[in-house]
């Protein structure tokens, strides 16, 4: 089963770009990150017609995360996260696909910092760790991929060169400590346990050349629980999407999960 998250950066505008990758890599289940779009102009037809269903959790303009299954409805367990009700930011969605657990995660960017996007950050983060720890020991296969906002180290294998970034939210000692803990509560970051030093990005700013410069960060992870962990079989970023006319500033991170 392939598995993939792709931050879309406006899902109407990439819509093109989408169509093609699914066309191409074929994935089983994709979670979608910032669609920036309402619930009612969501393109189901479009990803319909490629041969997808979906389920999905908008927002106009901002935020807004999807879950696509090849040949199948995902079947909706949760819509955004608990312990706060009055959170209306899109940024979590949870289904069971064929027996596994997915959640497409949009985590807040966080700048500027400090200030009250910062702190919103922190807490949200607070909140997902608190979430995944219930599904951690859950006895199903388990995958929360997505946009995470955090860059795990300053290694080059994480990051082009961290001085460009040192005020940046994504690298600040407090983000990394949630990733941190969240990651020491067991769960595996597929990326980098299969490629432990080489470099791999999933995102490059469209400013600074930074593309042509492959002067990118991982900032998308697709973590497992302790039920797929030993089903892992190969993860990768397809980084020629980012190559394409009016890509994403992201590129699709995938992993293999099989017997």
């Amino acid at each position: 089963m392939k598995i993939a998250t792709f931050n879309v950066n406006g899902i109407t505008s990439r819509l093109p770009r989408l169509l093609e990758w699914l066309d191409e890599s074929s994935p089983d289940i994709v979670c979608l990150q910032e669609l920036k779009t309402s619930d009612a102009t969501f393109p189901e037809l479009a990803i319909r017609s490629a041969g997808y269903g979906a389920i999905w959790h908008g927002q106009k303009g901002f935020n807004g995360v999807a879950i696509l299954a090849k040949g199948a409805d995902p079947k909706e367990r949760r819509r955004g996260l608990p312990n706060d009700p009055d959170d209306t930011h899109s940024r979590y969605l949870e289904a069971d696909v064929d027996g596994v657990i997915v959640g497409s995660i949009y985590l807040p960017n966080g700048n500027p910092h400090p200030g009250p996007k910062f702190d919103y950050k922190l807490a949200w983060f607070k909140r997902l760790i608190d979430h995944a720890t219930q599904l951690f020991n859950c006895d199903q296969q388990v995958v929360l991929a997505g946009d995470y906002n955090v860059v795990a180290t300053d290694d080059i294998g994480d990051i082009y060169s961290p001085r460009s970034y040192k005020d940046d939210a994504l690298l600040q000692p407090e983000t990394r400590a949630a990733y941190r803990e969240l990651l020491g509560w067991g769960w595996t970051d597929a990326i980098r346990k299969l490629h432990p030093d080489k470099p791999i990005y999933t995102y490059w700013d469209y400013f600074r050349n930074r593309w042509s410069r492959d002067a990118g960060l991982r900032i998308d992870h697709l973590l497992l629980n302790s039920r797929a962990a030993p089903l892992l079989k190969e993860a990768g970023v397809d980084k020629a999407m980012r190559g394409k006319e009016k890509p994403s500033d992201h590129a699709p991170a995938w992993v293999v999960l099989g017997e």
